[in-house]
């Protein structure tokens, strides 16, 4: 019955070293702070703006990938904690991927939208991202697309899409534009 504490990456996927993103703490919470760990570790303290609190990575180096968490804190004790949150940090080897999204960017409730997200490599997979979402992103194999049948209101947002390919290795692409997806 405590507060629910939810976490996400701002802009959402793999970071390239030398880049920067945000880790988005959020609760439906008054006051306190927010702690936030990475492998078990205490990172930083924040105090809330709102019922939010943002830690930047610049410069990301291999040292920032590791699994993150937020701890929401106040009179000294953990009130809740978010679920775990990885960071990668990778070279980018593949080609930008292009997000397309069918029939349009501005839709009506009810309609049926397909997001396709294409890059120029073989046996790619890609993952699609919605900015601010807490959960994972959708994975879509070579010539998949994302379905929704029945868009809501609530699906509406910024999505971006990154590929990767099993070669020897794991080579990442950068994350494709951004789309704004608008549900009337």
């Amino acid at each position: 019955g405590g507060p629910t504490v939810s976490i996400s990456l701002k802009p959402p996927g793999v970071i390239p070293p030398g880049g920067s993103t945000t880790i988005c703490c959020s609760c439906q919470c008054d006051n306190g702070n927010f702690v936030l760990y990475r492998n078990g570790h205490q990172l930083h303290t924040l105090e809330l703006r709102g019922r939010r609190a943002e830690f930047s990575i610049y410069n990301a180096t291999q040292e920032d990938t590791g699994a993150y968490s937020c701890h929401y804190q106040a009179g000294g004790n953990v009130l809740a904690r978010s679920e775990t949150l990885e960071v990668m940090v990778r070279e980018f080897h593949l080609p930008r991927p292009l997000l397309s999204v069918l029939p349009g960017f501005e839709v009506t409730a009810g309609a049926h939208v397909t997001f396709r997200c294409t890059i120029a490599h073989p046996k790619a997979g890609c993952f699609l991202y919605i900015e601010g979402q807490v959960n994972t992103p959708v994975f879509l194999s070579e010539d998949d697309d994302f379905n929704i049948s029945h868009v809501q209101t609530g699906d509406g947002g910024h999505y971006s899409c990154q590929c990767f390919a099993r070669n020897n290795s794991l080579e990442w692409s950068a994350v494709s534009k951004t789309l704004e997806l608008v549900v009337r």
